[in-house]
């Protein structure tokens, strides 16, 4: 027989909180909140040596780098990717590219803070050093405008130089970014853009296959422009929104070098025709696309079949700026990766003080720091480029080696910085994914990792003071430590075995890379850096220093690797 039903009213359980099924805990520290300049004090030191007079201008942008608004801003460019818009809704061909409120408000903190600018208006020492610790913080804040700030700063050396151009070289020094399509005369300043590669040719710019043709000789304001009309179709043109562009066109057969306003004097669009932009793997923020010239008009640069020695003049500039930009992404993401590891628990303490990973972060740090001071070295050549021959000498051989070798070395830090963070890093929630995808970007852009070792080797075929002059800085250290002069010695060979053997034009730039970084750090870094370099970097199989960070081996001590992540903070 069935119980009764009692009367008596049931306990009802508490209410839960369907959502509060745990506390969140042991989450990493947000990465804002610092000075990527004033609390970095291997960049901190460059400026005071060489150039204390922009100490003030280094710390607004390290404010930034370290400031979580900018940082969003950043994010947000990335994405809300641009969009090509060839018509607009009349129908009427534009050939213009939207983008996302905040890219233009990232370039035109750029412009105001003179990333693209300083090294030509400043009056003070090493202006060209000062502007790439300005492009090195940058990169901190967003590659993808650091693609346009580097091609601004290099352009004024092709428009310096070429008469026609003087309204272009007065413009390109302006402060006031503005996104406009008005003709140059009305604008406060200018964006420059570079459209160099074609589809049959890569890096050969020796291949290219459109054509010019003389059109007609005309006043431009205030100056004679040769103007010819071009023909072609460039496989990458970078940030085609630009006011102009710099490029290549064959006149009777050889190479010229053009300059292509966007808008001409007249105020109409020239026939600039914008065929798709580039679904890139990173840099999303920024427009890469294809063109296509038709009975386009843009005015020569030099004499007709210069044009290789003209761009020349240009892309040691570029290449500079890739090699301090891919130094500042890795000084970016070894930032994230000491604070998350830091402020993040494991296995009974953070993880930064778990054995292994300090070995990680002391070896990442040790690279990062090594390959600053390289980068800004070449920099200072740069400041020299026109008043020293041994200076000249020694940039034209180590502006391509910093290049290939920063621009192919970021790419395992950044890896390695993933690694740290583990899951959190590979999701797009934080930064570090963004990163991951940008750091291969620069070794393939303005010539990839061979092109570069083969100029270094081209460099000494034609120039043996370009060899003495690097032989005589590295002799400037000889008997600091044994082990870096016994390395200089076996590099000496290597370079005499490279001149006539292209099969080790790759080991013996990167033989140069870290005999210059090793120069470098016996003159400005500390006693636990410059040991734990030469125990790895060049210290040979004794030492056991794998390829792979974390493996520094039995030479080197935790408490000294301490010291060197220590010394490596900006967020304490």
């Amino acid at each position: 027989m069935n119980a009764p039903i009692s009367t008596q009213t049931l306990a009802t359980p508490a209410k839960a909180d369907r959502f509060a099924t745990h506390v969140v805990k042991n989450q990493a520290d947000f990465p804002f909140g610092f000075n990527a300049f004033e609390d970095d004090v291997v960049l901190k030191a460059v400026i005071e040596r060489d150039a204390p007079w922009a100490a003030a201008k280094c710390s607004a942008i390290g404010q930034l780098a370290g400031d979580e608004g900018i940082q969003e801003l950043a994010r947000q460019a990335n994405r809300n990717i641009p969009e090509l818009k060839t018509h607009d809704r009349y129908g009427n061909r534009i050939d213009w590219v939207d983008f996302h409120p905040s890219w233009h408000q990232l370039m035109g903190l750029a412009w105001q803070h003179e990333v693209p600018t300083l090294s030509w208006t400043a009056k003070e020492a090493h202006p060209h050093l000062a502007r790439a610790v300005l492009s090195y913080l940058w990169n901190q804040v967003e590659q993808g405008t650091g693609c346009p700030t580097g091609m601004a700063y290099a352009s004024y050396a092709g428009f310096s130089h070429e008469p026609a151009l003087k309204i272009w070289a007065e413009k390109s020094l302006g402060t006031v970014y503005e996104n406009s399509r008005r003709e140059v005369a009305d604008k406060p300043s200018v964006v420059v853009g570079y459209a160099m590669t074609e589809k049959q040719g890569g890096s050969d710019l020796r291949e290219t296959q459109t054509t010019a043709v003389y059109s007609h000789t005309a006043d431009y304001h205030g100056a004679t422009a040769h103007w010819y009309e071009l023909t072609g179709h460039k496989w990458f043109c970078s940030v085609p929104q630009s006011d102009g562009f710099f490029t290549l066109a064959k006149v009777n057969g050889g190479v010229t070098c053009f300059f292509l306003p966007r808008t001409l004097p007249d105020g109409s669009f020239n026939r600039f025709f914008i065929q798709r932009l580039k679904d890139k793997a990173g840099n999303r923020s920024n427009a890469s696309s294809e063109v296509e010239f038709s009975g386009t008009l843009a005015i020569r640069v030099g004499e007709e079949g210069k044009g290789l020695r003209e761009i020349l003049s240009h892309s040691h500039l570029t290449r500079l700026d890739f090699a301090v930009g891919s130094a500042g992404l890795m000084r970016q993401v070894l930032t994230l990766t000491l604070n998350h590891t830091t402020t993040r628990g494991g296995f009974g303490s953070s993880l930064a003080k778990r054995p292994m990973m300090v070995n990680v972060l002391a070896d990442m740090a040790v690279e990062v720091e090594a390959s600053t001071l390289m980068a800004l070295r070449v920099a200072r050549a740069t400041d020299y480029l026109d008043t020293d021959a041994k200076e000249k000498a020694f940039a034209r051989i180590t502006t391509p080696m910093a290049k290939y070798f920063n621009c192919s070395r970021v790419v395992a830090v950044a890896n390695e910085a993933l690694q740290c963070h583990g899951g959190n890093g590979f999701v797009e929630d934080g930064p570090m994914a963004r990163l991951y995808r940008e750091a291969p970007l620069n070794s393939v852009w303005e010539g990839s990792a061979n092109m570069m070792c083969m100029d270094v080797r081209r460099a000494m075929q034609k120039d043996p003071s370009c060899r003495d002059a690097l032989m005589a800085e590295l002799k400037g250290v000889q008997g600091m430590d044994s082990r870096f002069d016994a390395y200089v010695t076996t590099t000496s060979r290597l370079l005499k075995e490279m001149v006539d053997d292209e099969f080790l034009a790759r080991p013996a730039t990167e033989a140069v890379a870290r005999s210059v970084q090793g120069m470098e750090l016996l003159r400005h870094s500390t006693p636990e850096v410059i040991d734990i370099f030469m125990k790895t970097r060049i210290g040979g199989i004794n030492n056991n220093w794998g390829v792979m960070f974390g493996t520094l081996g039995p030479g080197v001590s935790q408490a000294q690797a301490d010291i060197v992540v220590e010394r490596a903070r900006v967020k304490r």
